[in-house]
């Protein structure tokens, strides 16, 4: 398995495509670089793309102790320098694109681009009355999960998260045993980054001088919170497009592979030199 040392920690990663410029592939929280697999080869035609496991996940080391954001981040950027990819286009998925999104507040340089599907961030919410319902029914929700997880019921956990918080009612029913699998064996982690007080707070004001192409995507079908956080990122990017896939949800990479990998490829072609 290829790997890949940095800030003390063996990322697993993966590469496809040998032509085209870098794009890494970020995924979200409880899953793992297979998420990607429905766009992989699709996206290897046009770019040489890496996926990897984010640590305590899946094949890469799970460290002792209390995690934070800012450790994803900078994992982040030195799997990037340390594979050479600068600058690259960058995609991520959920928690994933909230990485994305605090790596190009600090470190632009390394992108030629970036791509951002539904970053949970809604401490941007906090203080719009309209909102205040929602925010405390996916609180209570959220609380749920972490409850069932921190008493070891990781598979109870996931599905609750996956019906309840991300996808929608059934959805685990639907998964694949496998993709099942993966989500409870990284349920650890999870409960990790639920206990880390900056997981989902953001300040705007990061992205101001990131001067980059930017694309903000969400799904028509979608927990009703991720379109007004995606309005207030794409306020403060100066140079980002919108798009909503119809039909899609949460995960676009999964349910709709065709229209998402369509999507990436035309908006790095459309900006590319």
């Amino acid at each position: 398995m290829p790997t890949a040392t940095v800030n003390g920690v063996c990322l697993f990663y993966e590469m496809n495509g040998t032509a085209g410029v870098p794009l890494v592939l970020v995924h979200g929280s409880w899953d793992s670089h297979e998420a990607w697999n429905g766009i992989v080869l699709r996206l290897a035609e046009s770019f040489h793309v890496v996926t990897y496991d984010r640590r305590g996940h899946s094949n890469s080391e799970r460290p002792a102790g209390q995690g934070s954001i800012h450790e994803d981040v900078a994992d982040l950027a030195a799997l990037i320098e340390y594979l050479g990819l600068a600058p690259a286009w960058i995609v991520g998925n959920s928690f994933g694109a909230s990485i994305v999104l605090r790596l190009a507040g600090k470190r632009a340089d390394l992108f030629r681009g970036l791509i951002g599907h539904e970053p949970p961030l809604f401490s941007l919410l906090r203080g719009d009355p309209d909102l205040q319902p929602f925010l405390e029914q996916l609180d209570h929700r959220f609380r749920l999960v972490v409850e069932l997880i921190a008493s070891g019921d990781h598979p109870g956990g996931a599905e609750q998260f996956a019906d309840t918080v991300a996808l929608g009612p059934g959805a685990w029913g639907a998964m694949p045993p496998q993709a099942q699998q993966t989500l409870i064996n990284n349920a650890p982690t999870f409960l990790d980054e639920a206990r880390d007080p900056e997981q989902l707070t953001f300040d705007p004001k990061w992205l101001s001088t990131f001067s980059k192409q930017a694309l903000l995507t969400l799904g028509d079908q979608s927990p009703p919170l991720f379109a007004p956080v995606v309005e207030k990122l794409a306020q403060a990017l100066p140079n980002v497009e919108v798009r909503t896939f119809r039909g899609a949800g949460h995960i676009p990479h999964v349910s709709h592979p065709d229209a998402y990998a369509e999507a990436i490829i035309a908006f790095a072609r459309k900006h590319t030199r």
